[in-house]
């Protein structure tokens, strides 16, 4: 313990002795983690706004559309449209059991719905009460989505987007008020909580209503759905769990299971591995940035701890002579380099945590999002300052430690 204290007294010997050189080297060392750690925080900020983004149309889920079939199939000719219905959604749970929740989705434009002189024409959504854990819709408090009970007996209820709530009631509350659908009258049951979505298909969930599906049925006579959404039970297996979809409405419309224009199926999940590895680059090229920054401070702390060994010399000759072995040498002066390395470290982690913060008080979350300051950003620039200190330090303190006594003294 006490060859402990010593060290660290010789060390702030030195840092009086050279106050502005070990300035500059703790100096390069901060900077280096201040750019490290505010860089990575950036991406993973920015990664974590796009992920909410992209999960505002929900997460891991599969949208299927009929289309038209584009091979000849057991008699059929090339060209045949298809089309979806409600039992399709039945069917497919049973022959997928990789199928988690599934639900039949109508899509109606052109029919006004008004609340007193308030007119507009949303997207009319017929749809089942699974819908809204799938696709990330949640009422405002005070509201609810629609239920089985409103399913079984045709309820007129309706929850409506965030936006169409703000055209058609402005700040007043909504839930428990009468809206008309074409003349059909329906209770409003809940608001949508406004939530971030880049990713949509037809419309943006805040300009839509939904009403149950079998509403919807037998308010327009709909027979022919728009499109199905289902959510796998397990997202790792989404390309297999698609083509046993696909190969399941094969069978029962009789076309090539092959044919991926006959059923387009749009997988989520497919965008999410995108993104992780996107964002697996992204982060190694800014800790690489980072690092090459940080390394600049660690070849000035290497050349600091050369001229601190020719320096003391003689030192290192006395206390050979009087019985230092090669480890007492070479651990000093290792963890002298360590020293610097901590004290610029430490500074550094502290400006950028202030500068992350700081970041956090501007309007930049919606465009670049917010930096985030995790453990993952901060083990990132750990092992990197680990590193630089271990290659900065070892081989000024493996010089000293090699000096040959004779020589050490005579100089």
């Amino acid at each position: 313990m006490s060859h402990f204290f010593n060290i660290i007294s010789e060390f702030i010997l030195d840092l009086r002795a050279q106050k502005l050189r070990v300035f500059l080297t703790i100096f390069g060392i901060t900077w280096g983690t201040v750019a490290i750690i505010v860089l990575v925080a950036f991406s993973m900020g920015f990664k974590k706004e796009l992920a909410i983004h992209m999960h505002g149309i929900g997460e891991s889920i599969a949208i299927m559309f009929p289309g038209r079939t584009t091979k000849a199939y057991q008699g059929f000719n090339s060209g045949r449209e298809l089309s979806f219905i409600e039992d399709d959604a039945a069917f497919i749970a049973t022959q997928v059991r990789d199928v988690k929740t599934i639900s039949p989705e109508y899509i109606k434009y052109g029919v006004p719905v008004r609340f007193g002189n308030n007119i507009l024409n949303p997207a009319i959504t017929g749809v089942y009460p699974v819908y809204a854990e799938m696709r990330n819709i949640i009422a405002e408090p005070g509201g609810r989505f629609l239920n089985d009970p409103d399913m079984k007996e045709r309820k007129r209820v309706v929850l409506i987007g965030d936006k169409v709530k703000e055209f058609l009631f402005g700040g007043s509350d909504a839930v428990g008020k009468i809206i008309y659908i074409g003349q059909v009258p329906f209770t409003v049951i809940g608001v949508m909580v406004k939530k971030a979505q880049n990713a949509s298909y037809y419309s943006q969930d805040e300009d839509r209503i939904f009403i149950p599906a079998s509403t919807y049925a037998a308010i327009f006579g709909a027979i022919h759905l728009t499109d199905i959404i289902y959510k796998p039970l397990d997202p790792s297996r989404t390309e297999e769990i698609v083509k046993e979809v696909r190969g399941a409405l094969s069978k029962k419309y009789r076309f090539d299971p092959n044919d991926v224009d006959a059923v387009f199926i749009w997988d989520t999940a497919e965008f999410d591995k995108f993104i992780f590895y996107f964002f697996l680059a992204f982060n190694l090229f800014m800790g690489l940035i980072g690092s090459f920054t940080l390394a600049v401070g660690g070849i000035g702390v290497a050349n600091i701890m050369y001229i601190v060994v020719e320096e003391r010399i003689k030192e290192i000759g006395i206390k050979r002579a009087v019985g230092a072995k090669k480890s007492n040498i070479l651990f000093q002066f290792f963890m002298e380099t360590f020293f610097i390395i901590g004290i610029g470290s430490a500074i550094g982690f502290a400006i950028a945590f202030g500068i992350i913060q700081v970041l956090q008080l501007l309007p930049i979350k919606d465009y670049v999002g917010l930096p985030v300051f995790s453990f993952q950003v901060a083990a990132v620039a750990i092992s990197v300052l680990s590193v630089i200190g271990f290659v900065a330090g070892i081989m000024p303190a493996r010089r000293a430690s090699t000096l040959n006594i004779v020589d050490c003294i005579r100089t």
